[in-house]
């Protein structure tokens, strides 16, 4: 199979105000098209700034990034976001929801954006597979944490994405909630054949995926 995203020696040094802070070092990686992949390691080893590197949301201080065929490091912001588009989902800890929109209204919002014409449709639709066909109308304020995430998996979903980042989807759920809420992001995975790329810190998580990369002090281990 395939590499859809690969890190050839990735690295991100920041300026703190006690000097330069090293971040991640010489991080390689490849991860092959369809495949669930956990990266992992405790708080401050680097595995959001890797997912945000990874997904061209933010650039190394050196390395590449090659994310289906596409070099992001020979682009700007605007390069990237563009080769973002059609190809990435995100889902978040905090489910990054717009609160004066309705369930269905969220997750049409990238549909139109992009100029879908059965933005309304497909939602519904998708709505469905996520279990919450009966929420649509409502505002995230009305939902439930585990609804308002699925409302979220739903929006990530709605343009087909080829990969999904997901940075800690259950970190703001409760055990029970967050299990189920797993269990779907699987099921939607292997159902629409997207690669997921999954950020945590729960090892019982990560044992369900493909590969499980292991951070610490921003090397890979």
């Amino acid at each position: 199979m395939k590499a859809i995203l690969e890190a050839i020696n990735l690295s991100k040094t920041v300026t703190a105000p006690e000097g330069e802070l090293t971040i991640l070092v010489a991080v390689n990686l490849s991860i092959t098209a369809g495949s669930s992949v956990a990266i992992t390691g405790s708080s401050g080893s680097g595995k959001s700034t890797l997912l945000g590197l990874l997904a061209g949301l933010d650039t190394p201080s050196d390395g590449r990034v090659i994310l289906d065929k596409q070099d992001l490091s020979t682009m700007d912001e605007d390069g990237r976001a563009f080769c973002r588009a059609g190809r990435v989902g995100f889902v978040f800890q905090s489910f990054q929801l717009v609160h004066s929109l309705s369930a269905l209204e969220n997750v049409m919002l990238p549909l139109e954006l992009a100029g879908i014409d059965n933005a309304r449709e497909r939602s519904i639709n998708i709505l469905q597979q996520v279990g919450l066909s009966e929420r649509g109308s409502h505002y995230p304020s009305q939902l439930s944490g585990g609804e308002q995430q699925r409302v979220a998996i739903a929006r990530a979903y709605a343009l087909q994405p080829k990969i999904l980042f997901a940075d800690e989807p259950t970190g703001n759920l409760d055990q029970k909630t967050g299990a189920t809420i797993i269990d779907l992001l699987f099921e939607m995975n292997k159902q629409h054949q997207t690669t997921l790329v999954l950020v945590t810190h729960d090892m019982s998580l990560a044992s369900q995926c493909d590969v499980t990369y292991q951070l610490e002090a921003g090397q890979l281990v």
